[in-house]
C-alpha cells in the first residue's frame, strides 16, 4: 500500500509548524486518518493534538537527516499503522537528501514552500543553495509576513528564476492573501515555425522544456549546444545540450536533450554543434521515461560558446 507524503519545507520561523496545526484542526483534512509527523525542525510554535477533532497523530523528532532511514521509517509505519505522513522539514537539509531515504512506497503527494518575506532576501544572498533546492520542486511558495514595502516583483524573479511552475501565495496577515499573477513571457517565439533559441536563453528553455513537454510536441528547435555519447542510447542517437548553473558552481549539471540522427556516429563528446530538428515525445533510455527527442534535419559543428556554461540570469 502507498503512503502520500505531505512535504512542508522552509526556514526556521516562516510558518510551517502553524499552517500543518491548522490544516489537522479541519474536520475535512483530518478523519481520523492515522498520520506520522516526522518533526525534523522545532521552532517556538508546537503541535497541540487536543484542538484537533481525531487524535490518531503522532508525532517523531529527526535531529540529523542520518537518522532517516527507510528501515527506520518502515518500522514506524509498522508500530503505528499510519495511512500518511506529514513531514515538516529542516531548512538547512536538501530535499534529496529525504527523497533518497523514503520507502519506495512512501509516496510525495504534495510539496509546499514556507518562507518569511522579512528574511527571504537575506536566505536567498547568503544561502543560495538552500533556497533553490526548497523552490525548485514545490507546487506552492508562500510568503508569510508579506507587506505593502515589499517588492513583489523581486520575489517573483527569484522564484521564476528557479521554477515557472508553481504558484507564488504572498500572506499579509489578517486574512488578507494575493497569489502571483505576473505575467512572464518566454524570450523565444513557441508558435514561430522554428523556435530559435539564443545562447543566452538555453536554460530557460530546457527547463520550460522538461518542465512542460508536452507544448513543444511537433515543435522545430534550433539551438547551439555540447554533444555528448551514451552507451545507454542507441547508435543512432546522441545527446546534446550545455552545463547549466542554477545557483552556484557546486551545482552545475549537464542537461541534454536525447536526439535521433542517422550519422550519429559522426560525432563524439565534447563536440560542438548547432542542430535544427523535430521534437517528439516519446520513451527513451536515457529519460527512464518519456521524454522530448529531436529528429535531426540539419546539424553542423561549430566552435565552443565563449561562456559554456548557461544561467537563468
Amino acid at each position: 500500500m502507498d503512503i502520500p507524503v505531505y512535504l512542508f519545507t522552509g526556514f526556521l520561523e516562516a510558518g510551517k509548524t502553524t499552517f500543518i496545526q491548522g490544516t489537522l484542526e479541519d474536520e475535512r483534512f483530518n478523519k481520523g486518518e492515522k498520520t506520522l509527523i516526522m518533526l525534523c525542525e522545532e521552532g517556538v510554535e508546537e503541535y497541540d493534538i487536543e484542538k484537533m477533532p481525531a487524535k490518531n497523530i503522532f508525532i517523531e523528532t529527526f535531529d540529523d537527516v542520518e537518522d532517516i532511514t527507510p528501515e527506520k521509517l518502515k518500522e514506524l509505519q509498522k508500530k503505528y499503522k499510519i495511512e500518511r505522513v506529514i513531514v515538516e522539514y529542516n531548512g538547512m537539509w536538501l530535499t534529496n537528501e529525504l527523497f533518497a531515504r523514503l520507502p519506495d512506497n512512501w509516496i510525495v503527494y504534495q510539496e509546499m514552500c514556507f518562507l518569511d518575506a522579512k528574511t527571504f532576501l537575506a536566505y536567498n544572498a547568503n544561502m543560495r543553495q538552500l533556497t533553490v533546492d526548497k523552490l525548485q520542486g514545490c507546487e506552492v511558495v508562500i510568503f508569510n509576513n508579506f507587506s505593502d514595502d515589499l517588492d513583489k516583483m523581486e520575489f517573483h524573479k527569484i522564484v521564476r528564476g528557479v521554477s515557472r511552475r508553481c504558484d507564488i501565495c504572498y500572506d499579509y496577515g489578517n486574512d488578507r492573501v494575493e497569489y502571483d499573477d505576473i505575467e512572464d513571457p518566454l524570450p523565444f517565439d513557441i508558435n514561430a515555425p522554428i523556435i530559435e533559441i539564443d545562447d543566452k536563453d538555453f536554460a530557460i528553455w530546457y527547463r520550460d522544456m522538461m518542465e512542460e513537454p508536452e507544448k513543444y510536441q511537433d515543435k522545430t528547435v534550433e539551438f547551439k549546444g555540447l554533444i555528448a555519447r551514451d552507451k545507454k542510447i542507441g547508435d543512432d542517437e546522441l545527446a546534446i545540450g550545455r552545463h547549466i548553473m542554477t545557483c552556484c558552481v557546486e551545482d552545475i549539471q549537464y542537461g541534454g536533450v536525447v536526439c535521433k540522427y542517422k550519422d550519429a556516429s559522426d560525432y563524439k563528446t565534447h563536440d560542438w554543434a548547432i542542430i535544427s530538428g523535430k521534437i517528439n515525445l516519446e520513451k527513451n533510455k536515457l529519460y527512464r521515461s518519456i521524454g522530448p527527442v529531436i529528429y535531426i534535419e540539419k546539424i553542423r559543428r561549430c566552435l565552443p560558446l565563449e561562456n559554456p556554461v548557461a544561467t537563468f540570469y
